[in-house]
């Protein structure tokens, strides 16, 4: 850090090692944005606050998708159970080399679950799709596109099927992620300049209500 004052590390690594470089960067004293996913998600809060490092961590960098997450959740507080007696099923693709599931498709669970009226889908029915054929076929996604890309689609039922709600956000490429994470970057850079007081770790709807939404 004394080479490079004012340097953010952005991560984006594989599940397995989002401890393990946490640790790192705690232990060097290096401010941090980590997009990436999996891990033990509480230990990486849990160290974090302990070193009293500035990070901004979040499971989705995509500026437009965390507003939706966003939304949903303000919907879910304000409407819940919104969509009881309907069932839901979700289905998320991303390329073969991503290994767990979406981090984002958790997230929406948790505010669809709200308007379903209790914890009624799991994370364990969320459809992982990594073949090719199912990407290219059952999920549109366009082949340039196999080796980076997050097409998600939830659907809800109602008890009748005769009413079906869906909402569906597909990405191909990675601008959407690189565009969110250097503005999370320059955000934590600020904040450190500023001295942000007892707030260190902040998350991505922290940076768009700074204004990086605009």
């Amino acid at each position: 850090m004394e080479k490079y004052p004012g340097m953010v590390v952005i991560d984006f690594t594989l599940p397995a090692a989002v401890n393990e470089n946490a640790e790192l960067y705690c232990a060097a004293g290096c401010p941090f944005v980590m997009g990436t996913t999996g891990g033990d998600r509480a230990k990486l809060m849990d160290d974090v606050a302990s070193a009293g490092l500035y990070a901004v961590i979040a499971p989705q960098m995509g500026k437009q998708i965390v507003a939706l997450q966003a939304g949903l959740e303000t919907m879910a507080e304000s409407f819940p159970a919104a969509f009881g007696g309907y069932t839901m099923t979700v289905v998320e693709s991303h390329q073969s080399t991503k290994v767990d599931t979406s981090g984002t498709a958790k997230e929406l669970v948790k505010s669809f679950n709200g308007m379903l009226g209790g914890e009624g889908f799991s994370n364990d029915d969320i459809e992982m799709v990594r073949d090719e054929e199912g990407q290219l076929g059952r999920m549109g996604v366009p082949k340039e596109a196999l080796s980076g890309h997050a097409y998600h689609t939830y659907e809800l039922t109602s008890a009748d099927g005769s009413v079906t709600f869906q909402f569906q956000h597909n990405v191909c490429g990675r601008s959407i992620y690189a565009e969110g994470s250097v503005d999370a970057a320059v955000f934590l850079a600020e904040r450190i300049a500023a001295g942000a007081g007892d707030k260190k770790v902040f998350n991505m709807v922290d940076v768009l209500k700074s204004g990086a939404m605009a």
